[in-house]
């Protein structure tokens, strides 16, 4: 007697959501390209852009687009929310838990980790060393070194607090110890004596201690209600004038008029951000034209390797439900 005949795996349907400013479709068509065949892919760009496909699909990932109570509502066969980055604030978390959807992001894998270290001390090194004044002096003709002098400064011998060991915020302790930096953390528990020593002996100490104690401190929390404004007025009245904002996580956990304030008051020395709130600015940003200032546009998680990284670990994780394994890195 022959075997019986098992039942081919059902075709799932997948929505790639890639929004145009990490890539769009082009990004989209390559990580479709990723799927084994029992999963049928849809690019788009907003998850409005195809109401059927949304209609229509069991799995959806999302590359920094929205997915709101309405779009969780209008797909009645969704299994799997995956966020093709560290974040996730910009999932509809609450509207999921009630569809009993699992979120999930890409936390476990380090895949953003080593650029947004870099990105990090890219703009902590521009504020040290002047670097954009210094650049648009020369560039106009202007010797600027005398008016330079007393500004520059050097990251040796001062204390990064970082808010957030996480694998970035670990990444980023590592290259500080390279600088020879004093480094102080805060989070919900202590990394652990290993960790610490590992880090140059890095020391555990609740927030606000944090910023009165940091010369730099440097964001690498995820955005949730209970860390939207975590540095407002009140907390940044804490950091030392000659202290130093680095944000490369996600704009609105700083008030960033209130940062504006600050700035302009000079009551901090200067701040250097790769995100913002919203995304793009606007013009009416403050912070556009706050004295000071590094700014990037939120490119600390896009090289060609890092989305790379990305793809991968977000496809993986997918394609891993698909074969029946555990979910990993799920955020709600």
């Amino acid at each position: 007697m022959t075997a019986p005949h098992s039942d081919p795996q059902p075709v799932k349907n997948v929505l790639a959501v890639v929004s145009p400013h990490v890539g769009g479709r082009a990004t989209g068509a390559a990580l479709a390209g990723l799927f084994p065949g029992r999963a049928r892919v849809t690019v788009v760009e907003s998850a409005d852009e195809d109401p059927a496909a949304l209609r229509a699909a069991h799995l959806l990932i999302t590359g920094l687009s929205p997915v709101t109570a309405g779009h969780l509502a209008a797909a009645p066969h969704l299994e799997l929310v995956q966020c093709a980055s560290h974040g996730f604030d910009y999932v509809d978390l609450d509207a999921a838990r009630e569809r009993g959807v699992p979120v999930c992001n890409i936390g476990s894998s380090g895949a953003e980790k080593q650029n947004v270290a870099e990105q990090t001390f890219a703009l902590m090194l521009a504020l040290a060393k002047q670097l954009v004044p210094a650049h648009t002096a020369l560039v106009e003709a202007d010797w600027a070194l005398p008016r330079l002098q007393q500004s520059l400064t050097e990251l040796s011998g001062k204390t990064l607090g970082i808010i957030g060991l996480g694998h970035i915020g670990e990444e980023v302790a590592r290259r500080a110890v390279a600088f020879d930096m004093t480094i102080v953390y805060t989070g919900p528990r202590p990394a652990g004596p290993e960790t610490e020593a590992r880090l140059g002996g890095a020391r555990h100490m609740d927030l606000d201690t944090l910023l009165r104690t940091s010369d730099y401190v440097t964001l690498h929390a995820p955005l949730t209600d209970r860390t939207h404004h975590l540095l407002d007025a009140e907390r940044l009245a804490l950091l030392k004038p000659t202290a130093f904002v680095i944000n490369t996580a996600r704009g609105a956990l700083i008030d960033q008029d209130a940062l504006a304030d600050a700035l302009e008051a000079g009551t901090l020395a200067g701040a250097g951000l790769d995100v913002f709130d919203p995304e793009p600015p606007t013009a009416a940003l403050r912070l556009l034209k706050a004295p000071n200032v590094v700014l990037s546009p939120h490119v600390a998680g896009v090289t060609r390797e890092t989305l790379v990284r990305i793809a991968l670990a977000a496809v993986q994780n997918v394609v891993g439900h698909l074969e029946g394994k555990p979910l990993r890195d799920v955020v709600s």
